[in-house]
């Protein structure tokens, strides 16, 4: 058996006022000298002993000479067989905030990356039984899987450009594998995942700086990529103005020097200094 049962426990209250019978029966015995209220003295000390309270959203796992009889869930104050041993177990969603570690990605870059876990018991029988620490197996797990993840996915695809998904850019479906992953691997302790996402992203330190080099390095070719593009249409359509009106009649060299002039212009990082020709174009 792997699962939990519900045990129903008795009342405390009732047997609170069992208990105050049996106290007040032992002082009368104690008051007239009656040595029969030593039959009841056990009787007291195990009437104490099974009580106990729930907390709401807690929980007590009842086992009897090693053998597991129930779980009570209800909150309230409560009495049991004296003879259990009861373990504590709150059913609240806890946060688990992971260290952050270095791995390297699918393409063997190192990155520093944690998790943010949130999550609780679902099964207690399972928290109690199946493994030894409940909250350390979700310590540990939790970390196997962000290696895993972080080993199955590129970090960019500047590497590899044929990647889909990738652990900067894809998201949704990488916390979604890594909810799947981490849930599968803590079902076997009775844990619930709630949530499960990417905290922590970034490069090595060792190679942060070179990466943001390869970064701004991209990013300024695919900016001169459209800068030359949108100057090159504009010097195309100035030309055809120029031509439509007869403003002015280009032969080649003409045509060239009026080119180079304005692709400096369009393209250049500074302002045009204007030059003042008072020859002619050839001059």
């Amino acid at each position: 058996m792997n699962t939990e049962k519900q045990l129903k426990a008795t009342n405390g209250y009732l047997m609170l006022f069992v208990l105050l019978v049996v106290i007040a029966i032992v002082i009368a015995g104690v008051a007239v000298k009656n040595p029969l209220f030593l039959i009841f003295l056990p009787i007291m000390i195990l009437l104490i002993r099974g009580f106990f309270i729930v907390n709401p959203n807690g929980s007590k796992v009842m086992v009897l000479f090693g053998a597991y009889k129930g779980t009570v869930r209800e909150n309230g104050f409560f009495w049991a067989n004296p003879f259990f041993t009861r373990q504590k177990i709150s059913l609240r969603a806890r946060n688990f905030d992971s260290e952050r570690v270095k791995v390297n990605d699918k393409i063997g870059n190192p990155i520093m990356i944690n998790v943010i876990l949130v999550w609780q018991v679902d099964n207690t029988y399972k928290a109690a039984f199946e493994v030894d620490n409940y909250e350390e197996f979700v310590r540990v797990q939790t970390d196997a899987a962000v290696r895993k993840l972080a080993g199955s996915y590129p970090y960019d695809n500047f590497d590899d450009e044929e990647a889909e998904l990738t652990l900067r850019s894809g998201m949704d479906g990488v916390n979604e594998a890594l909810e799947n992953e981490i849930t599968e691997r803590l079902a076997i302790a009775g844990i619930k995942v709630i949530e499960a996402r990417i905290g922590y992203l970034a490069y090595a330190p060792e190679i942060a700086g070179s990466m943001l080099k390869r970064q701004q390095a991209v990013a300024i070719v695919a900016a001169r990529k459209k800068i030359v593009e949108g100057a090159v249409g504009m010097v195309e359509d100035a030309l055809q103005k120029l031509s439509e009106d007869d403003i002015i009649d280009f032969d080649d060299d003409k045509k060239a020097s009026m080119v180079s002039n304005l692709m400096v212009v369009l393209c250049g990082d500074k302002e045009a200094v204007p030059v003042l020709n008072t020859g002619t174009l050839n001059a």
